[in-house]
C-alpha cells in the first residue's frame, strides 16, 4: 500500500463535510480536478470505495464514514499544532483587546485584570464594553483576544471557563405596580407597563430579545447602571443582576416580582476564547490568571443569606403588591 498526502487527507475531508467535490475545492481554495484526483488516489492507495457517487450528493461509504473518524483526529491534531507553531513564534504581545459583557461584576472583573497587568507593563489593555450579542460578535470578528460574558457552549469554535452564576432577577420600585396587580403576577400584566431593556450593542448580527414582552412600552439603555436607576425612580420594571441591587432589595428601594410567569433566570459568567486561533504568551498568562482568580469572584458574589431570603420572596408577601 502506498502512502497517502496530508493533501490527500485534506480533499477527502472536505468532500464528506460538503457533501461534493465542488464546494470542497471552494472551500480548500483548489481546483476541482485537483480534489477529486486526490480522493480517487487516496481510494486506490488505500483498496476501499470510501465515497458513494450515485446520488446527486456524494456521501461517504460505511467504510468512508470509519475511516473520515479516524482522518479527522489526525487533521484535528495537525490543526492545534499549527496552532501551537504560531503561538511559540509570537514574542510578548504589545496589546491586548479584552470585551466585558453586560453581566459582569465590574469592580470584581476589573480588580482582577488590574492586577494582572499592573505585571505586565509592556502590554497596552484595549478593553471593550459591549452588552447582549456585542460580545459574542466581537470575539467572532477577530476583534477581541478573549471575553467575558455568556456564551454559545455548543460552539466548536470557542473554549470557555466557567467563572460564576449570575442571577437575573424581575423587579420593581415601591408603588410602580397598579393596585390591580396582584401575585402571581402574569405577562399579560406587565404588557401596559414600560419595560427597562439593555440595547444590543451587536452591529450586524441577528438581535437577540432577553426577557422583552413583545408589543410593551420599552425603554432602551446602554448599560446596567443605567437601566437600575431608571426602576428605582419608578420609570419602568426589568431584570437585573442580583449583585447589582442587593442592598436595595433589603432596604425596600426595589422589589422582586419573581413568581411563576416571570421566573428570572441565572445565566453563567463565563471567560472565552477562540480555540481555532493562535494565542500569544500574555494572552495565555492572562487566560490562567482568571481562572485562577474564578474561585474568589464566585465568592465574592455569593449574597447573605438575608439577601437570598428577599428575593425569593414574592413582593406580595413583603410589601402587599
Amino acid at each position: 500500500m502506498a502512502d497517502f498526502t496530508l493533501h490527500d487527507l485534506q480533499c477527502f475531508d472536505a468532500v464528506v463535510r460538503t457533501g461534493g467535490f465542488q464546494p470542497a475545492a471552494a472551500l480548500l481554495y483548489r481546483s476541482h480536478p485537483a480534489v477529486f484526483a486526490a480522493v480517487a488516489k487516496l481510494e486506490r492507495q488505500l483498496d476501499l470505495v470510501l465515497l458513494d457517487r450515485s446520488g446527486y450528493r456524494v456521501r461517504p461509504t460505511e467504510a468512508g464514514l470509519s475511516f473520515h473518524r479516524r482522518a479527522r483526529q489526525l487533521l484535528r491534531e495537525l490543526e492545534g499544532l499549527h496552532v501551537h507553531a504560531a503561538q511559540l513564534a509570537m514574542g510578548e504581545e504589545s496589546e491586548i483587546h479584552v470585551v466585558i459583557g453586560d453581566l459582569c461584576p465590574r469592580p470584581q472583573v476589573l480588580g482582577m485584570l488590574g492586577r494582572f497587568f499592573a505585571q505586565c507593563p509592556g502590554t497596552r489593555l484595549h478593553l471593550h464594553f459591549e452588552a447582549v450579542g456585542g460580545p459574542w460578535e466581537r470575539l467572532f470578528d477577530d476583534e477581541a483576544d478573549l471575553i467575558l460574558h455568556w456564551i454559545d457552549k455548543g460552539d466548536a469554535r470557542v473554549e470557555w471557563v466557567d467563572l460564576c452564576k449570575v442571577p437575573f432577577i424581575p423587579v420593581v420600585a415601591p408603588g410602580f405596580l397598579p393596585e390591580r396587580i396582584k401575585q402571581p403576577i402574569t405577562l399579560d400584566q406587565m404588557h401596559a407597563l414600560t419595560q427597562c431593556v439593555m440595547r444590543d450593542t451587536a452591529r450586524h448580527s441577528p438581535r437577540q430579545d432577553y426577557f422583552m414582552i413583545e408589543g410593551a412600552p420599552q425603554c432602551m439603555v446602554a448599560d446596567q447602571g443605567m437601566k437600575k436607576e431608571i426602576i428605582l425612580q419608578g420609570l419602568g420594571w426589568g431584570h437585573m443582576p442580583r449583585f447589582l441591587i442587593e442592598e436595595e432589595l433589603r432596604d425596600g428601594r426595589l422589589q422582586s416580582i419573581a413568581g411563576r410567569h416571570l421566573p428570572g433566570r441565572a445565566d453563567e459568567l463565563v471567560v472565552a476564547r477562540r480555540r481555532d486561533r493562535p494565542h500569544g504568551p500574555i494572552a495565555n498568562r492572562l487566560w490562567d490568571h482568571i481562572q485562577q482568580e474564578a474561585p474568589a469572584l464566585r465568592r465574592a458574589l455569593e449574597p447573605p443569606k438575608s439577601a437570598q431570603d428577599v428575593t425569593s420572596q414574592p413582593a406580595s408577601e413583603r410589601r402587599g403588591v
